[in-house]
C-alpha cells in the first residue's frame, strides 16, 4: 500500500483520469495535462521572474565592463542590483524541486496502481529488457527535443552560452535515459508526456507574456559586445606571458607607498615619456614604476641598465583590474579615455593625480573622442592649440579646471637634434628622396590615389619611398602585398616599398614627405625643416562637434604652412608640387623653423618642465603626508 501522501493523493487522481478513458497511457498523459495546468500560476510567476533576470543583463553585463576582474565588487554591486529591481535568483528554481517532488510521488503512485496487474507499464526495463529498453531511449530523445525547444524559446535559457545550453541538455538527458530505464514503464510515459507538454507550455507562456515586451535586445546585445571586447583581450596571450603578467601583478602591488607610475600602451609610446623620465633619473631619487601591456617592451631592456625603473607586463584585461586598484601619488599615461570605457580611475584611492601626455604635437580637438581628457587631473601640452582647445572645452561644457603645463614635445625634440648631428650624411646621398607616408585610415593614400600619384613623381633622379604605417601593415597584408606585387617591375632606385620600421632613415634623408592625415607631417615638417605635400583625402573625424569649441583646429590652419596641399582628385599633380616645393627648400627651412617656435613650447626642454612639474607634485604630497605626523608629534610632547 503506497503510505506517501502525495502518493496516495496522485494515484487518487491518475485512477479518477482511468475511469475516464479506460486506458492508462492515455490516462497518464492526461494527468500529466492536469498537473501541468493546475500549476500554471506558479509557472507563470516563474516565467515572469526569469524575463526580469533577461532585462537585468545588460546592466549585469555593464557591471562586469565597470568592474572588469574584480569579482568581490562585482557580486556586491549585482547583489545591489537584485535587491534594487526586486528580483529573487532562487525562484527559479522552484519548478525543478515542484518536478522532482512530483516524480517521486509519480514513480510511488504508478507502482501501487499497478501493483499485481498484467501491464506493460508496471515493468522495469533494467530488469525485463528487450523491447522495454525502447521506453528510456524515448525518455532521452523527448528530453532532447525538449532542450532544443528550451534554446530558442525559453528566455532566460536562450541567452545562455552553447557550452551551458549543451550541459543542462546533457543532464538533461542522462537524467531521462537513467529514469527510463530504472523506473516502471508507466513513469516513463509521464516523463515523456511531460517534456513534450513543457514544449506546448513554453510556447503559450512566451504568448501571453512576449519576451520581447520586457527585455530591450538591443542593449543586451551592446552591452553583450562591450564584455566579449574586454574577454577577447588576452585571447593572443601565450601561457608564458600569461604566468609572467601574473607574477608582475603580484609584484607591483607588493610594493607599498609607489609614489609615481608611468602606463604605456606598447613598446613605442616611451619615447613620449623619454625626457621627462630622463630628468627624473639625473635630477632625483624618485623610483619609476612603468607598467606595459606589450611584454616586448622594450622598457625591460632599459630597465637592466637603469635600477630605478621598475617595469611590469600587465595585459590589458588584467590592467582592468590593476588601475581599478591602483595606490599611486601620480600616474602618467597617453591613454586617452580614462573612466570613459574599461579603464577607471582608482577607486582604493580618491587623492590620485593623473597626468596626461600628448603623443601629437598641436591641435588634438577633432582626432580625440568628445569627452577623452575630461577625467584627468593635468594635461602636459606640447604647444599652443591644445591649451585653447583645454579652456575652450572646460568653459562649453562646465569642466572643472585642469592643471595645464606648457612642456613641449620630446618626439619632436629628439628627431630633430638626431637630424642636426647627421644632416651631412643624410644630405650625401645623392639624388632626390621622396617619402609617401600615409596614415591607415579608411581612404588613405594607399586606398585612394597612390596611382596617379606614382605615375607623377616616379622619374630620373628621384626616389619614391612609400612607406605604410604599421597599422596599415598589420590589419590590411593582402592589400600591401598586392600594392608591391604590382610595381615589383620598377627598380628599387626609383621606386621603393618599406615594411621594415626598425629604423627612421628614409624619413630623415626624405627631401619631400608626402601624407595625408598622418601625424607625421608635423614631425617631419618641424625636426628636419622640410616641407610636406598633403593630400585631402576624407578626413577623419572621431569628435564631429570639434567646430564648436574651435573653428579650425591648427592642424587644418597650418597645413598649407607647412608646405603644400592637393585634393584627393588631383593627386596626379604631386610631381609638379614636389618640384615647387624643392625649389623653395631653403624659404620652407626658415618659415618651419619660425612656426616650430611659435607654436611647440619649450623647445629642447620638455624633460626638464614635464620633470620638475612632477617632482613638485610628489614633494607636495610627502609634506602633506608628512605634516599630520609633525602635528602629533608636537600634541605628545606639550603632554
Amino acid at each position: 500500500m503506497n503510505n506517501n501522501f502525495l502518493g496516495i493523493a496522485l494515484e487518487s487522481i491518475i485512477q479518477l483520469c482511468y475511469s475516464l478513458c479506460g486506458n492508462y497511457v492515455i490516462a497518464i498523459i492526461l494527468f500529466t495535462f492536469l498537473t501541468k495546468a493546475i500549476l500554471l500560476p506558479i509557472t507563470l510567476w516563474t516565467h515572469r521572474n526569469s524575463l526580469k533576470m533577461v532585462s537585468l543583463m545588460p546592466a549585469l553585463n555593464r557591471l562586469q565592463v565597470k568592474y572588469y576582474g574584480d569579482k568581490d565588487q562585482i557580486a556586491e554591486e549585482t547583489q545591489h542590483l537584485y535587491k534594487q529591481q526586486g528580483y529573487h535568483p532562487l525562484l527559479s528554481t522552484v519548478p525543478m524541486f515542484l518536478q522532482l517532488a512530483l516524480l517521486i510521488g509519480v514513480i510511488g503512485a504508478v507502482r501501487e496502481l499497478l501493483a499485481g496487474r498484467e501491464s506493460m507499464l508496471s515493468l522495469y526495463p533494467s530488469q525485463v529488457g528487450g523491447i522495454t529498453l525502447l521506453m528510456p531511449l524515448a525518455a532521452g530523445f523527448s528530453a532532447l527535443l525538449l532542450g532544443l525547444a528550451q534554446n530558442r524559446l525559453n528566455p532566460l535559457q536562450r541567452e545562455q552560452t552553447k557550452a551551458s545550453q549543451w550541459t543542462t541538455n546533457g543532464v538533461s538527458i542522462a537524467i531521462s535515459l537513467m529514469l527510463g530505464a530504472f523506473v516502471p514503464m508507466g513513469v516513463g510515459v509521464y516523463w515523456i508526456a511531460s517534456n513534450l507538454l513543457t514544449i506546448a507550455q513554453q510556447l503559450l507562456l512566451n504568448a501571453v507574456m512576449p519576451p520581447k515586451k520586457y527585455v530591450d535586445y538591443e542593449a543586451l546585445a551592446e552591452s553583450r559586445k562591450e564584455l566579449d571586447k574586454l574577454n577577447a583581450l588576452s585571447a593572443k596571450v601565450s601561457p608564458e606571458d600569461k604566468r609572467r603578467e601574473k607574477a608582475d601583478y603580484k609584484r607591483f602591488f607588493s610594493v607599498a607607498n609607489k609614489h609615481l607610475v608611468f602606463y604605456s600602451e606598447r613598446s613605442g609610446f616611451y619615447k613620449y615619456f623619454e625626457n621627462i623620465i630622463q630628468y627624473l633619473l639625473t635630477h632625483s631619487n624618485v623610483v619609476i614604476h612603468y607598467v606595459t601591456s606589450d611584454p616586448r617592451d622594450a622598457i625591460f631592456e632599459k630597465a637592466q641598465a637603469e635600477p630605478r625603473i621598475k617595469p611590469y607586463y600587465i595585459g590589458e584585461k588584467r590592467l582592468i583590474t590593476l588601475m581599478m586598484k591602483m595606490d599611486a601619488d601620480v600616474v602618467v599615461m597617453t591613454m586617452t579615455d580614462l573612466e570613459n570605457f574599461h579603464i577607471k580611475r582608482s577607486y582604493v584611492r580618491k587623492d590620485i593625480e593623473y597626468v596626461y601626455v600628448f603623443h601629437a604635437p598641436l591641435s588634438y580637438i577633432m582626432t580625440l573622442r568628445e569627452g577623452a581628457l575630461d577625467h584627468y587631473d593635468t594635461i602636459l601640452c606640447t604647444g599652443k592649440g591644445q591649451v585653447e582647445e583645454l579652456r575652450k572645452s572646460e568653459t562649453l561644457y562646465h569642466l572643472p579646471e585642469k592643471r595645464i603645463v606648457e612642456c613641449g614635445y620630446s618626439v619632436i625634440e629628439n628627431m630633430r637634434e638626431h637630424y642636426l648631428a647627421h644632416r651631412e650624411s643624410y644630405a650625401g646621398q645623392g639624388g632626390k628622396k621622396i617619402l609617401v607616408a600615409p596614415s591607415w585610415q579608411e581612404d588613405n593614400i594607399l586606398d585612394s590615389c597612390l596611382e596617379p600619384m606614382l605615375k607623377s613623381l616616379v622619374r630620373e633622379g628621384w626616389q619614391v619611398i612609400v612607406r605604410p604605417h604599421p597599422e596599415y601593415l598589420k590589419r590590411y597584408t593582402p592589400r600591401w602585398n598586392a600594392l608591391r606585387e604590382r610595381y615589383q617591375d620598377i627598380p628599387e632606385n626609383k621606386l621603393y616599398f618599406q615594411s621594415d620600421f626598425s629604423s627612421n632613415e628614409t624619413v630623415y634623408s626624405a627631401d619631400v614627405l608626402i601624407s595625408d592625415w598622418s601625424g607625421i607631417v608635423f614631425e617631419y615638417a618641424f625636426s628636419t625643416g622640410k616641407p610636406v605635400l598633403s593630400i585631402d583625402t576624407p578626413m577623419k573625424v572621431a569628435n564631429p562637434n570639434y567646430g564648436a569649441v574651435v573653428a579650425e583646429p591648427l592642424n587644418l590652419s597650418l597645413r598649407g604652412e607647412i608646405g603644400a596641399r592637393l585634393p584627393m582628385e588631383r593627386a596626379g599633380e604631386a610631381g609638379a608640387e614636389v618640384e615647387r616645393l624643392l625649389e623653395h627648400t631653403a624659404d620652407y627651412e626658415r618659415r618651419l623653423g619660425e612656426l616650430r617656435d611659435e607654436y611647440l613650447y619649450n623647445m629642447g626642454h620638455s624633460g626638464e618642465v614635464g620633470g620638475r612639474y612632477i617632482l613638485r607634485q610628489l614633494k607636495e604630497r610627502a609634506a602633506k603626508k608628512k605634516a599630520p605626523t609633525q602635528e602629533k608629534e608636537k600634541g605628545e610632547q606639550k603632554e
